[in-house]
């Protein structure tokens, strides 16, 4: 039984380190407890087909050190070493760095910067070897009390002696300069106004070219320092050396008395030299001389991260990242001469949004492809991507953005297939509902799954979802309100260009598109007029993570009421006719189940009565003749149709120990299961008119969810969802219900890491079927699963 990844939907996590990119275009990068894989030279434009479990917290930074090797860091202080061997990524080596969380990683040849929000800063040294790597400590540096945001090594120019660069939670840059075995104080340069967020080293192109340090900060200012050899400057009028130009500055400086306080602009630039002193030899010392060279003013908020474009390139480029969701490339304004001989750095190209801090601006950014390719994450874990159309004249250099992938920013709760089965939709506590669909590409007329709706974007936590029909879907939040939302034009128009599905022509004559009105909660819909109000969405392509969130909104057509507390549980029948619904209860009064139809959302029958606490999961039987629900009261109930009457119930039972996270009925509607967090999967059947447990399953953890195959070849398969993320599948033969067997563990690098909350079969005529699941991971997965049929 084989098992390939079709899609991951994984969000980047919230730090400006959190991913990195290989020589070989490969991006690692955090997302929850999670590293990540994208492979941007993926001929078939697929995002993210690898995971792998990275400790029991966050990742915070990766750190590529070859194309085989990496270092990655997380919230709980662990720094992990990975390593490719037989081209699989493993783990060789865990250390405990710090008591809190890393917040900055970095490194050159053989040493390794952390900086944790411990308050510490710390210098180890690494050692590959045939049999084991090793990570030593060498050095913890005293930053007095300020935590470290960033760091950034490199070595001084005609020189074997490294210079390290830290910013934290002050105003100035701490210089820390290594010519022996270990690091001492150099230099502390000034100048920003707020704290420091990025450091970016740009390497001497030629021996008279300076090592260029770029710093970015809070206070939205970049500052770009030259590090370069001390020489004797001579002046044509005084004849003396660069101490008396210092001296010339100081006064200079001291002059201008408090004017830069009082006027407009603020603290005045400081145009002295820093003079650092390191060791060559046993007995032969180089100073070195750091001067301010320019001051880059374009971001209307915090820079969030510096990153140099690679060197071949002739023109310095420096790419900046903010919290306003713009992405700026900055270049000297001249580029004929020493490229030092220039200081008027001038903002080339500009990316991302107009607007301000819309959604929480960018946190990082990188160069791929050798600087063909810019890439940025947002606030909400998104991917943007530019691609360089460069001719050989760089100042025409134009830019394009392409696809590039997303994911849920936090837990994933709910997940429903299409009725048709051509795309899936999720629900997260990041607030959104996300449609994924294998869109077709230009390139080699390949699909790849990918994001192409975000339909509902809301101001609380969604829990679940399900689709009433291809283009219509319910989904309920923590709020005591059932909304449905209806596809617009902009939609259908997509799905047929992109091949995703195809729909009537009946099925254009809708709304355009949708919008929130200000202050609003509601999607309201949008006819014919002014494209402004929603903005372009062109159709050929799928659409870039900052259109998602804002131009595929689907309208609101519909608000369900009728629960005393926030929904919990969402369920649909079979012939999308009817939905039940169930709510947080501490009391048999709420505990129920209300069922309402999907025509004129009206209250059918009595709500259904019997369980004393939350209702968790909701399941109609392939024939909607019963419904199937379990509770947190550790019981599952039976509700029979009656003609006219509404369902009704006629059995209960609580053999389960602990609380019954999920439901399934088998599609032959003759068994059905529940799973339980008393670490058992249940099957039951009826057996001389009653239901009795036919089967129970014992699992290495909590099972958390469950689905059902049709049966193939006269055996079934069952998918079980642990509390840890794993996905077992077991076997069983139509004519011996009692007899499961376990026939496939999904391997760690296609698996969650994290309670799995919802899986569903995407259900095909043929072998095989791709299974989806959803997982507190914040991950959405597809995987194939190659069922054997005997």
């Amino acid at each position: 039984m084989a098992v390939e990844v079709v899609y991951v939907a994984a969000a980047v996590n919230r730090f400006n380190q959190a991913a990195d990119v290989s020589a070989t275009n490969l991006i690692a990068f955090g997302s929850s407890r999670l590293l990540a894989f994208w492979e941007l030279d993926n001929p078939n434009d697929e995002g993210v087909k690898k995971t792998l479990p990275s400790g029991d917290s966050a990742v915070t930074a990766v750190k590529f050190l070859t194309d085989t090797l990496f270092i990655s860091a997380n919230e709980s202080g662990m720094l992990n070493l990975w390593k490719k061997k037989a081209d699989q990524w493993q783990n060789t080596l865990s250390i405990k760095a710090h008591l809190k969380s890393i917040s900055t990683l970095s490194s050159l040849d053989d040493w390794i910067v952390t900086g944790s929000s411990d308050s510490s800063l710390k210098l180890w040294k690494l050692r590959e070897g045939k049999e084991k790597d090793e990570i030593s400590e060498v050095q913890t540096l005293n930053l007095k009390g300020r935590l470290p945001i960033i760091s950034a090594i490199s070595r001084l120019p005609q020189s074997a002696a490294y210079l390290l660069a830290v910013g934290g939670t002050d105003t100035k840059i701490q210089l820390w300069v290594c010519s022996d075995a270990q690091f001492v104080s150099a230099a502390s340069l000034s100048g920003h106004e707020d704290w420091i967020r990025s450091l970016a080293f740009r390497q001497p192109t030629s021996e008279d070219s300076p090592l260029v340090l770029a710093s970015g900060s809070q206070d939205a200012t970049i500052r770009l320092w030259n590090i370069e050899p001390r020489k004797k400057i001579v002046t044509a009028k005084a004849g003396g050396t660069d101490d008396f130009v210092d001296e010339l500055l100081d006064n200079f400086e001291a002059s201008l008395g408090d004017l830069g306080e009082s006027e407009e602009g603020g603290r005045q630039i400081s145009l002295k030299h820093h003079i650092i002193t390191v060791k060559t030899g046993s007995e032969i010392s180089q100073q070195y001389a750091i001067s301010f060279d320019a001051l880059l003013v374009g971001h209307e908020a915090a820079v969030t991260s510096l990153s140099w474009r690679p060197d071949h390139h002739k023109m310095p480029t420096l790419l900046s990242t903010s919290t306003d969701s713009s992405l700026i490339l900055w270049s000297p304004s001249s580029v004929t001469g020493v490229e030092s001989a220039s200081s008027v750095w001038i903002n080339q190209q500009r990316f991302g949004d107009v607007g301000g801090q819309r959604l929480g601006g960018f946190v990082g950014g990188l160069w791929a492809k050798e600087g063909q390719e810019a890439l940025a994450w947002g606030w909400t874990g998104g991917w943007r991507r530019w691609r360089s159309t460069a001719t050989e004249n760089l100042t025409s250099e134009s830019w394009a953005e392409v696809g590039a992938i997303s994911g849920h920013n936090g837990p994933v709760k709910g997940l429903d297939w299409s009725p048709d089965g051509n795309y899936i939709i999720s629900s997260g506590l990041d607030q959104t509902t996300r449609i994924h669909g294998p869109a077709r590409t230009k390139v080699n007329d390949h699909s790849s799954w990918h994001e192409i709706s975000r339909p509902q974007v809301h101001g609380y936590d969604l829990f679940n979802v399900v689709f009433v029909d291809p283009l219509k879907f319910a989904s309920i939040a923590d709020e005591k309100v059932v909304r449905v939302f209806e596809a617009p034009r902009g939609f259908v128009e997509l799905a047929g260009q992109l091949e995703v599905a195809q729909f009537s022509d009946e099925e254009h004559h809708r709304p355009i598109a949708a919008n929130v009105p200000p202050l609003g909660l509601s999607n309201k819909a949008i006819n014919d007029g002014p494209q402004e109000l929603v903005g372009e969405l062109d159709s050929s392509r799928r659409p870039f993570d900052g259109e998602l969130a804002t131009v595929t909104l689907w309208p609101e057509i519909e608000k369900i009421f009728g629960h005393g507390y926030e929904s919990i549980t969402l369920g649909i029948s079979n012939n999308r006719k009817l939905i039940a619904t169930a709510c947080k209860a501490t009391n048999a009064e709420h505990a129920v189940v209300r069922i309402y139809d999907t025509d004129k959302y009206k209250l059918v029958g009595d709500p259904l009565p019997g369980h004393v606490l939350t209702v968790t999961r909701i399941a109609f039987s392939p024939n909607d003749k019963l419904i199937l629900t379990v509770s947190r009261d550790r019981s599952w109930r039976l509700f029979e149709l009656q003609e006219g009457r509404g369902y009704l119930p006629v059995v209960a039972d609580k053999s389960h120990g602990r609380i019954i996270w999920d439901c399934a009925w088998s599609f032959e509607g003759d068994i059905f299961a529940t799973a339980s967090r008393d670490k058992t999967v249940k099957v039951w059947r009826q057996h001389e008119g009653k239901w009795q447990a036919a089967a129970t399953i014992k699992t290495p953890q909590p099972a958390t969810a469950i689905a059902f195959t049709p049966a193939v070849e006269s055996r079934r398969h069952l998918a079980v969802g642990l509390e840890n993320g794993e996905i077992l599948i077991y076997s069983n033969a139509l004519s011996e219900v009692p007899k499961w067997m376990l026939a496939k563990t999904i391997p760690l690098g296609s698996c969650h890491v994290d309670h799995i909350h919802r899986m569903a079969w995407r259900l095909s005529r043929n072998n095989p079927y791709e299974l989806a699941s959803c997982s507190d991971d914040g991950t959405l997965r597809i995987i194939t699963v190659h069922l054997a049929e005997n």
